[in-house]
């Protein structure tokens, strides 16, 4: 088609105003600011769209190689041409990777209204083009200074006429000539040649130092010969006092065209360092997260009765943190990963009470009805969407302050999208393979790079950490094995297994797979929350079989243990848990039997033949001997002291105990006096006689006021009702189809509305772009009459119940009782409007 057809656009409001309505509903959904609230039109929407928060934002979600190509646009002339930007990204030969990539990268810009007008006028938006332009305050990250205009502005004409002389040009009657003069011979390749032919060999490599920047250099009053050669031709210009700058043409002559010196056009391959069966990736993650939830079991059960307080400023203390390490058996990173992810997944929170403590909640006991598949899914959903990041415990905020587990500050916004991302990299691998966690780092920086001369180079920036968190964390929760993803973990970010034989089968799990590009893989999109549910519950499906099933035995040793050769039953592990100490952890847990245990299980109500039935039925050994003189032991000798609430007594029916007690120096602190034969009396409180009695060996059992023997049973202290932490969202959410179509046809409306055309008005009532029209009440009224009469369509402006001026176009149907009926041809129906919110009312042109 012609451009007479189509004429160049003149603004981005006539670049959006020519896109249909799905090329609209692409650049909302990838500039979700843009649609909160709806523009009014795409005027509003152009405006929006170049705001510096709006564009910041979305020059930090460009990949590397379209960010490139924005700030390429930067250093070229405004407007321009396809061919020059193509010379600025390809150079002078034409690099066939760039040139192939760069319509990609161009369109992307196109699509997210950075870039607007034909390939013969490309602008980049203004306010792009200021944040990324070259400027002594903000360097281009292409190392580019000011084109030879710009660094000439303050320069005197009499000295640029002398440059245009030094470098064998004629000269002019004016300094923009001259330095148009000065640009086309910079920019000309055969001459710019011929005149670097001629420059001494030490004025080269001042060039060469300066070429791909910084562009700047210190000079002093009187430089040197070869510094003199270069400022008498303008191949360096002063800028301040003491300072030069290489101009723009001569850096890009310098460097054959090119704006960056190495183009990134594609992204770095994630390519596969190991390989492994798909059995045993997945084999070694079920065990992986089994061991999860036991430690989210083992933790909760240590904070059942109440766990550590809550500081002043919110979190665990570093001696808390420490202390739940230790019980763990984990370091302290670890630790306050599990902690996070527990609180995450609502299974523990503040108490509220005067003096706070961390509880578990009432879902935790919902939690543990579940079977272990699905309590492994809820963890893992919990993970994948949080924003609080354990990896930072331990690091300052801004304002310095310590950053403590389960305290404020932890959310990173970012978090979620790097998880899904660095998952959705290890689902595009061949099953079984394990890549090289510093190729995912480099994937993951020229997907988002950091904006700034450093941005190529930097190491530890929050994504890349994000990033090795993630690793980390999924190998600890089972999300993957070996490095790998697993058939769990594919499951749970939406993706499908591959299908039988899309690899060849590694020997070993050492060997290397093939070299495989996955360069043009899509990449897995976030789920929305129904499909995230979904997906979950597929996950916690292909874990069920993987998991060991609980056992209902253990095997009894002569040496005062038990060997529980897997998971145990819920029921049998509560009672060996009371009745035992856990000695070692691993595949198979390892009880061992004390005085002390046995006494905590009599303590809890249990009788001496209570326990003997309990190991008969859930031993696949006979009971040793050992064990059993060992429970004889100690019931025999619980409850024959007998401590109660006098300050505090004992009494005893054997004097000869109670004589034994006073004669024992350990009972010095406990202050003891003899009442009567068979009753001792002590200066201190039940619960502390109780301890010091059987630290001295004895076995005491506390007694109520009417002499019965209390049972003291482990009391599960719970929170109130809590819900889970909410993420905190890295900006607006994404638009919804259903959204996206109701925005786009409310821009389009509001667009109808505002260029309508209407019929001219006279000097005194013209109206400015965007303004709503004044009429009185009575001509309003009566043009509104008039219009129902002749069937013409209005231009309207209204004014709505919170106070939003819209512009509408309007055929009125009826009016009367203070309103009009009238089809709205901007929202596309019949709407009523009370006449005294309407501004004013234009008739529109005849066309």
């Amino acid at each position: 088609m012609s451009t007479e057809d189509h004429p160049a656009p003149r603004s981005l409001a006539e670049a959006l105003r020519g896109r249909d309505d799905s090329s609209l509903a692409a650049l909302l959904r990838s500039r979700p600011d843009l649609v909160t609230p709806v523009p009014g039109d795409l005027t509003q929407l152009a405006t929006r769209a170049g705001t510096r928060a709006s564009v910041v934002r979305a020059l930090e979600r460009l990949d590397r190689f379209a960010l490139q190509t924005a700030e390429a646009l930067a250093v070229a002339a405004d407007p321009s041409s396809y061919d020059e930007l193509l010379g600025l990204m390809a150079g002078d030969a034409r690099d066939p990777e760039v040139s192939a990539a760069l319509p990609a990268a161009l369109a992307a810009l196109r699509e997210q209204a950075l870039v607007w007008g034909a390939d013969d006028r490309l602008r980049l938006v203004r306010t792009a083009r200021e944040l990324l332009a070259p400027s002594p305050q903000h360097p281009s990250p292409t190392g580019l200074g000011p084109s030879v205009r710009e660094a000439t502005a303050g320069m005197s004409p009499g000295r640029i006429q002398e440059i245009v002389a030094t470098a064998g040009l004629p000269s002019t009657h004016d300094s923009v000539s001259a330095v148009d003069a000065l640009t086309a011979l910079f920019t000309h390749r055969r001459k710019m040649k011929a005149l670097l032919a001629k420059a001494p060999a030490e004025s080269l490599e001042v060039l060469e130092r300066l070429v791909w920047g910084p562009p700047y250099g210190q000079v002093t009053h009187d430089p040197a010969p070869r510094l003199r050669w270069l400022l008498d031709r303008a191949l360096l210009l002063p800028t301040a006092p003491g300072t030069v700058v290489l101009p723009r043409e001569v850096a890009l002559h310098l460097r054959a065209g090119r704006a960056h010196r190495a183009p990134e056009p594609l992204p770095p391959a994630v390519e596969p360092v190991a390989a492994h069966r798909p059995q045993v990736v997945d084999s070694t993650a079920a065990g992986q997260a089994y061991t999860a939830l036991a430690t989210v079991e083992e933790l909760l059960k240590d904070w059942d009765e109440g766990g550590p307080a809550v500081l002043r400023a919110g979190g665990l203390s570093v001696r808390d943190l420490k202390r739940t390490a230790v019980a763990l058996d984990v370091p302290e990173p670890v630790a306050a990963f599990w902690v996070e992810l527990a609180y995450a997944a609502g299974l523990i929170a503040s108490d509220g009470e005067a003096d706070e403590r961390y509880a578990a909640t009432p879902a935790y006991d919902e939690w543990l009805e579940r079977p272990a598949a699905e309590r492994w899914a809820g963890l893992a959903q919990a993970w994948l969407a949080a924003t609080r990041t354990s990896g930072v415990v331990g690091g300052r905020d801004a304002k310095e302050r310590a950053l403590s587990a389960l305290g404020p500050g932890l959310d990173r916004s970012a978090a979620p999208e790097v998880r899904h991302r660095v998952l959705s990299l290890l689902a595009a691998l061949p099953e079984g393979a394990a890549p090289d966690p510093q190729a995912v780092l480099a994937r993951l920086r020229w997907e988002r790079p950091l904006r700034g001369p450093q941005s190529s180079t930097t190491e530890d920036d929050l994504r890349s950490r994000l990033a090795r968190w993630t690793l980390t964390e999924a190998e600890l929760l089972g999300v993957t094995g070996r490095g790998a993803l697993s058939a769990q973990g594919r499951a749970l970010i939406g993706g499908s297994p591959a299908a039988p034989g899309r690899h060849p089968e590694p020997e070993g799990p050492g060997d290397k797979l093939p070299v495989h590009h996955h360069r043009t893989a899509a990449p897995l999109a976030p789920l929305s929350p129904p499909e995230q549910a979904v997906a979950t519950a597929a996950a916690g499906r292909l874990l069920a079989p993987l998991l060991p099933e609980p056992l209902d035995h253990v095997l009894l040793q002569a040496d005062l243990t038990a060997v529980a050769p897997g998971p145990l039953r819920r029921p049998l592990a509560e009672v060996l848990g009371v009745l035992a100490d856990v000695e070692s952890k691993g595949g198979a847990t390892v009880y061992r039997f004390t005085p002390g245990s046995v006494r905590r299980a009599l303590d809890a109500g249990r009788s001496a033949s209570d326990l003997h039935a309990f190991l008969a039925q859930h031993a696949r050994t006979p009971v040793p001997q050992p064990l059993a003189y060992l429970i004889d032991d100690v019931a025999r000798r619980h409850g024959q002291l007998r401590v109660g609430a006098a300050s505090a007594y004992v009494r005893c029916d054997d004097d000869t105990v109670l004589n034994e007690i006073l004669a024992d120096k350990r009972a010095g602190a406990l202050r003891l006096r003899r009442l009567a034969p068979t009753v001792l009396a002590a200066q201190a409180d039940p619960a502390t006689l109780l301890e010091g009695l059987r630290a001295m060996g004895y076995a005491p059992a506390a007694e109520s006021a009417e002499g019965d023997v209390l049972i003291t049973r482990a009391h599960a202290h719970r929170t109130p009702p809590r819900t889970a932490p909410e993420p905190v969202p890295d900006g607006p959410p994404v638009p919804d189809a259903t959204l996206l179509t109701a925005a786009v046809r409310a821009i389009r409306a509001g667009d109808l509305a505002s260029t309508a055309p209407r019929k001219p008005a006279d000097t005194a009532t013209a109206l400015a772009p965007g303004e709503l029209p004044r009429t009185s009440s009575a001509e309003t009224l009566a043009t509104m009459q008039a219009a129902v009469l002749t069937g013409e369509a209005l231009w309207i402006g209204y004014v709505n119940a919170e106070g939003s001026a819209s512009q509408r176009v309007i055929a009125p149907v009826r009016v009367e009782g203070g309103f009009v009926t009238a089809y709205d041809h901007t929202a596309d129906e019949v709407r009523t409007y009370p006449l005294h919110r309407i501004t004013g009312v234009a008739e529109l042109a005849d066309d």
